[in-house]
């Protein structure tokens, strides 16, 4: 079980413990966007590192703590989770860290943006999940947005699972699309099978 304590000695700032716990706070909700979450992202932005990807790692951390730090499944919760990050951070890094957040919002990182394809491709490797965990993620969103009817809900994930189908690659490092494109693709397909015709 994941726990704010055992994501405390991953803060990649060697200080502003008070922010770090903060966050924490943040992130101990229920849903998907969770500290399992954090926790996930965390781990994969390690294991595109230990696969050779090349990003600034305490930036990329930073912006993988706020990237979903205000998530109330709302249409400006990137937009607020890094308006608070320009707010809280020392200027070395707000405003990047403020920028790749908002890039969270479509996954679309420009080619020549290491930092953007690393954080990118960290938050969308659920998609490539075992089966288990990817139905625990699914059904993580629905409790997310259950303030949504099921038409709209369906609809709606539909169109957001179709919107990253379409792009020629769902990852946009080398590592990543090696680690986790071709599961990644099955799991979209089918869940947009169970989520029927457009």
């Amino acid at each position: 079980m994941t726990t704010a304590r055992s994501l405390a000695d991953r803060w990649p700032l060697p200080d502003h413990n008070d922010l770090r716990d903060e966050l924490l706070g943040a992130w101990d909700r229920d849903g998907y966007h969770d500290l399992l979450h954090l926790t996930e992202v965390l781990d994969r932005l390690d294991e595109m590192s230990a696969a050779g990807a090349g990003f600034d790692a305490t930036t990329v951390r930073l912006a993988a703590w706020f990237h979903d730090a205000v998530y109330d499944g709302g249409p400006d919760d990137e937009e607020l989770s890094a308006q608070w990050a320009e707010r809280a951070l020392p200027g070395a890094y707000a405003d990047e860290v403020a920028r790749l957040v908002r890039m969270t919002l479509r996954h679309r990182p420009a080619d020549d943006d290491p930092a953007g394809c690393a954080l990118s491709d960290a938050d969308l490797g659920i998609l490539a999940a075992d089966p288990e965990r990817y139905d625990a993620y699914v059904a993580g969103v629905r409790a997310d947005f259950a303030h949504v009817a099921e038409h709209d809900f369906r609809a709606g994930r539909a169109a957001v699972l179709r919107d990253l189908a379409s792009k020629p690659h769902l990852f946009h490092t080398a590592q990543g699309r090696a680690l986790w494109e071709a599961r990644a693709r099955a799991n979209l397909g089918r869940e947009l099978e169970e989520l029927g015709p457009r």
